[in-house]
C-alpha cells in the first residue's frame, strides 16, 4: 500500500469515526470466505457497514479526529491482531448480529464497542450490548407509557359520562 493510499484510508476512516455514534471492533479471523460473506450479507441486510482495517491506520484515523480523539484513547488497546470494524446507525445492531452469528460459528469475537461516547471492552460485554435499547425503541416505550394514562382517563370519562347521563335521565323521569 502506497503512502497516498494509506493517507486516503486514514482520511476515510477519520470521517467514519467522526460521524458514527456506534461502531464495534471485532476479530473475525479464521472465518472462511463463505462465512465472511454470510456475515457481510447479514450486516448489509441490517444496515451495518463492515470493514477490515489495519490497526495502525485505524488508530491514526481516530487520533486525527480532533476533539473526539481523547474519547477514543481507551479503544487503542483493542487494536491488536486482525480487526474488523462494524459501523451502525443503532447501538445494539452489531451486537445482535454477532451474537446470532456465533450460534453457528466461533467468531467474530468482540474486542471493543463505542456507543455514543461510552466504551465497552471485551467479548464479555456482548450480552450487555445486545440488550441495549435503540433510540427508536426507547421513544416507542415512552409514547406507550404516555398514551396509557390518556387512554385510561378517556375510558373513565366515557364510562362515567354514561353513568352521569343515566342518572340525569332517571332523575328527569322521576321529576
Amino acid at each position: 500500500m502506497t503512502r497516498s493510499e494509506k493517507s486516503q484510508v486514514i482520511e476515510d476512516l477519520k470521517v467514519k469515526f467522526s460521524e458514527s455514534q456506534y461502531f464495534y471492533f471485532a476479530d473475525s479471523s479464521s472465518l472462511t470466505v463463505e462465512q465472511i460473506n454470510k456475515l457481510r450479507s447479514t450486516c448489509f441486510e441490517k444496515g451495518i457497514e463492515v470493514q477490515v482495517v489495519k490497526n495502525t491506520l485505524a488508530q491514526k484515523a481516530m487520533e486525527s479526529t480532533g476533539d473526539m480523539a481523547e474519547g477514543f484513547e481507551p479503544l487503542y488497546s483493542a487494536l491488536a491482531g486482525p480487526t474488523t470494524v462494524f459501523f451502525a446507525d443503532t447501538g445494539n445492531a452489531p451486537a445482535k448480529v454477532i451474537k446470532e452469528f456465533r450460534k453457528s460459528f466461533e467468531k467474530p469475537v468482540l474486542k471493543a464497542a463505542y456507543i455514543d461516547s461510552d466504551i465497552f471492552l471485551g467479548d464479555d460485554q456482548l450480552d450487555i450490548l445486545s440488550t441495549l435499547k435503540s433510540k427508536d425503541e426507547l421513544v416507542g416505550e415512552i409514547i406507550g407509557l404516555l398514551q396509557s394514562p390518556a387512554k385510561n382517563v378517556i375510558s373513565a370519562l366515557k364510562s362515567s359520562g354514561g353513568t352521569i347521563a343515566g342518572i340525569l335521565k332517571t332523575l328527569e323521569e322521576r321529576g
